[in-house]
């Protein structure tokens, strides 16, 4: 299983169908279940929820289980039934895509705990978590250098960043006087490595599966924001505003 989390408006949906698109829709059977259906795929089967007729997450789930799917998507996992049909598909052999509202990605493998799977189930299926966000990138026909507000700074040495040079949209008609053109993905990737695993299944913290995550190589929520203020593609009220990352500022 790999899980994608954020919160709403944070782009889960559209990563998840980028990666359906970069499989093989042709050989392979791939069935997706969601609340609604953003997207259409030639070669995909895909389901709506319709709660009035009884298609919910977890029934339609064991219905496409009896179709020998290769691939299934799960629009979202919102209780404990999805999350453990889910997580048995994933056992059993079958791919299994789905997204989750949680803080980060440690949070999002937390909160099967938290719905009363099994630490071993959850440490069996779960091969990866990527939680990300989105920041509006700044108007290059507008920008210049300015000199950030004393919390803004401050966020920003927090976050041990050395740059001393920045840069913001002063407001143009290409990006309609916002300052801000496009936007630009933020992104923690956790893979579920065999010592996270160990911890998981003894009910470690989240702090402490945490920490084994970035000595496993996970780039977090807040390093990722500070290299796009250091490339120059956002600022740093920005990174403030859409990341939500105020715990462990100090550490």
């Amino acid at each position: 299983m790999v899980l994608v989390t954020g919160p709403t408006g944070s782009g889960k949906t559209t990563t998840l169908y980028a990666a359906l698109n970069e499989m093989d829709r042709v050989e392979k059977n791939i069935t997706t279940i969601e609340d609604p259906v953003e997207y259409t795929f030639d070669n995909i089967n895909q389901i709506q929820i319709n709660r009035l007729a009884g298609i919910t997450f977890a029934n339609g789930l064991r219905s496409i289980l009896r179709q020998d799917p290769d691939g299934i998507l799960v629009g979202e996992i919102r209780d404990k039934e999805t999350a453990e049909i889910a997580v048995q598909s994933a056992l059993t052999g079958h791919l299994v895509l789905s997204s989750l509202h949680a803080t980060d990605a440690v949070g999002a493998v937390y909160r099967f705990l938290e719905m009363g799977i099994e630490p071993f189930m959850v440490a069996s299926s779960i091969i990866g978590v990527e939680a990300q966000r989105l920041v509006r990138r700044i108007c290059e026909r507008c920008a210049v250098e300015y000199e950030p507000a004393a919390d803004e700074l401050a966020f920003y040495r927090a976050l041990h960043g050395t740059g001393y040079t920045f840069r913001h949209g002063t407001g143009c008609a290409y990006c309609a006087h916002t300052g801000f053109r496009d936007r630009r993905g933020v992104f923690e990737v956790l893979r579920v490595t065999d010592e996270f695993k160990r911890l998981l299944v003894r009910e470690s913290s989240p702090d402490v599966l945490r920490a084994q995550a970035i000595a496993d190589g996970m780039t977090t929520l807040r390093e990722s924001g500070l290299a796009r203020i250091d490339e120059g593609l956002t600022t740093i009220g920005e990174v403030m505003r859409s990341i939500h990352v105020s715990e462990g500022l100090d550490a």
